[in-house]
Parts: C-alpha cells; structure tokens; sequence
C-alpha cells in the first residue's frame, strides 16, 4: 500500500505490529541517553538533588528556547498553575473564566489559589475558550480570564485580549499543553500575566515523572511564584518587599523542582524541534488516512488567523460515532488510546458545589461524548499508523 505521506525517522519499524501503546518513549530515551547519563552523573557528583544547579540550567535553557524573560522550575503543571494564579495576584473569592472543556487542574488550581471557577462553552473548532461567551459571567468578582491551549492550536488569544482589556481582566494562561507554540512570534505563556508549562512523561517535552515551570515577562511575577515554591521564602531583599530578607512573607508550597528532572529535561529540550517536526508528520499520516472514513466526525484542523500561528500535536484527537465501543474494540487489538475528557468541568463531582447541571455548555459536552485521542509520539512506526488506521476503517465497515 502506497501513501503520499512517508514516515521515516526514530522509531520507524522497531516497534511490533501487534500492538501499539498509546505512549512510549523508549527509542527517543535511548537515543538521548548519554546525554541524560552525564547530566545525571553530575547530579549524583554535585549532591544537591532539588533546586539545585542542573534546575537553573534548564530554567535559562528553556528561557531561551521560549523567548521568556523569567522561568520558574515547580514539580509538577499543576502547581505551576496554582502558583501563576496567586503569583498574578488572585485574592480569595475572586472569579476566573476557565473552559468547560479541560483537564481537572484547570479549575482545582483555582480554588486551590482560593479562588472560584467560572465555566464558559468551548469553541468545537479548537476546544479551547469560546471568547464571544465570556461577557455573559463576568461579575463584579471577575478576576482573571484563563484560557487552555488544548491537543494542537492555540486559544484565540486576540480575541480574548479584547474581552480581558474591555473588563479590565488580567489574563494568566493554562499552556501546560502548549510548548513550541507561538503567536506571531511570541510563545503561548506569554499574552497576559504568565503562562505554565508541563513536563509530565506524556507531553510534547516530557521528564521521567512530575515537573512544570511558570514563563513569565512579569519580574514581580516571577519573583512571586519562585517565593511561593520554597514555602514562600525570600531568600535577599526584594523591590517588591522593602526591608524584607532570608523571611517567609507568604504560605507558599514545597514545589521545588528536581535535579533529575531538570537532567533529563535539559537532554530532551535539545531535540524538542525534530519531535514537533516528526509528530506533525504523523499527524498528517493519520489525517491523510482517516479524512472520509465513515464513523469518524470530526478530523484535527488548524483554525487560520490574522496572527502567525503554528500547531504542535501534542495529541491527535478525532471525533467518532460509537466512541466507547471503538476504544474497547482498539484495546482489544492492542492499540492504546485516550478519553479526553469523559466528564466536562462542570460535571465533575469535585465542582458540585458551583451548581452547574447537564445541558449548559453543549460544545464541551458533545466533545466530551466523541473525543478520543490516538496514539502520537516521535517512536511511533509508520506500520503502526497504518495498523491503528485500518482498525478504525474496519470497525466503522
């Protein structure tokens, strides 16, 4: 069978047909092995395993590669949000504007920041934030806009610029998703207050466990969050805290990140680029094959704007017919995938609380009803996208 789309690069042909995980990292982490070895080897030589030196070469690396002034290593996305949203200046009780539509953290890292989520209706397009929605919540105690950089494309962040300026909103991003992403130049992160990245194994710039970091050009921001993650220690007098030094000013967190990470992270920031180049390759390779397969309603596309704007497939998500029946018939044939997101927000037993009901943001509920992600990754085999394709086709003939 012959293809316009030609995969070849890491990967290619080691894996077996059989079966297809939904994620592996293991020819990408040899490849990169003697580099991590030394970083490690260093780590062990140096002794200091937790905020130490191989943390502050990463956070300059990655500095440099997301055009950021200030980088903030925490030990997980997660806190990387809770720490952006109390760093930007959330007070208790305050509103942010999140979609409906997201991962968990999205939200509990605002009531985390003692804060209060308020939910809007996705765009189907993007899954990000719709931003015409957002007028109708905003309150008196709206705070802050954050909008989420799902699977491949930014949010419109134009958009929302103008609804953050109209309401005097400050806007924080959830970019965990997102690195490699840029609006006419500018990395996602870095349209508002600051933005969070994340370094879990899965992601785009994946570590060997938890890891985040906060991107920020706010130099009081920065200094903030990177208080906060050392249980809000100041450890020198600060413009921000005149006469303040070496004290703990605010409660913060134990979120420092990891030299382990930070060795691995370091090792794979230098081949980020022909990751992002080789997954859009097999993102096209899937969307050559699937585009007009019965059952599957909905492809990956990339919204075109004004701005200067470039997808990195983090993940490959479709739409499809018989969503549940499908993953159970790919599982039994090997292939691994992911639901995102079962439950939308304002579902999730955690937020009962904001008394949301069925029915109220449809785009999100219909996504959370048809979406399911396929396997994405740079080890990926072009026999393996092939494998994953034709069980679809079959299970929709």
């Amino acid at each position: 069978m012959e293809h316009a789309v030609t995969l070849t690069g890491p990967g290619a042909g080691q894996a077996s047909p059989e079966a297809v995980p939904f994620f592996t990292q293991a020819a990408g982490f040899a490849a990169a092995w003697p580099k991590i070895e030394a970083n490690l080897n260093a780590v062990v030589d140096g002794g200091k395993y937790s905020h130490g030196p191989l943390v502050a070469e990463f956070e300059a690396a990655l500095a440099e590669y997301t055009g950021a002034e200030h980088v903030v290593g925490v030990n997980s996305g997660t806190d990387a949000l809770v720490l952006l949203l109390r760093a930007a200046g959330l007070r208790p009780g305050e509103e942010v504007v999140v979609p409906a539509f997201s991962f968990v953290a999205t939200a509990s890292s605002v009531m985390l920041a003692r804060g209060r989520p308020v939910f809007v209706d996705i765009d189907p397009a993007t899954y990000a934030m719709d931003a015409a929605a957002v007028p109708a919540v905003v309150t008196e105690r709206t705070r802050m806009i954050m909008p989420v950089h799902l699977f491949h494309q930014l949010a419109d962040l134009a958009a929302i610029a103008e609804v953050a300026e109209r309401y005097a909103l400050t806007v924080v991003e959830d970019s965990a998703e997102a690195i490699g992403m840029r609006w006419d130049g500018k990395h996602a992160g870095l349209h508002g207050a600051g933005g969070v990245l994340s370094f879990f194994p899965t992601k785009t710039l994946g570590a060997l466990g938890d890891a985040g970091a906060v991107i920020t050009d706010d130099p009081r921001v920065a200094e903030v969050a990177a208080a906060l993650r050392h249980h809000g220690r100041f450890g020198r007098t600060l413009d921000h805290f005149p006469g303040i030094s070496n004290e703990t000013v605010l409660p913060g967190l134990n979120s420092k990140m990891d030299d382990v990470q930070a060795a691995v992270l370091l090792a794979k920031l230098a081949t980020l680029d022909a990751d992002i180049g080789r997954r859009a390759v097999l993102a096209a390779a899937y969307t050559e094959r699937l585009t007009g397969c019965p059952g599957v309603r909905r492809l990956p596309t990339v919204v075109k704007r004004e701005a200067d704007t470039n997808p990195v497939f983090y993940v490959y998500l479709i739409e499809v017919e018989r969503r549940d029946e499908l993953v159970a018939h790919l599982a039994a044939n090997g292939v691994g995938t992911e639901t995102y997101y079962p439950v939308p927000l304002h579902r999730q037993p955690c937020f009962a609380e904001l008394g949301h009901r069925a029915g109220e943001f449809p785009n999100a509920e219909a996504a959370c009803a048809h979406a399911v992600a396929l396997p994405i990754y740079p080890d990926l085999a072009e026999s393996q996208v092939d494998r994953v394709c034709e069980l679809i086709k079959g299970f929709y003939a």
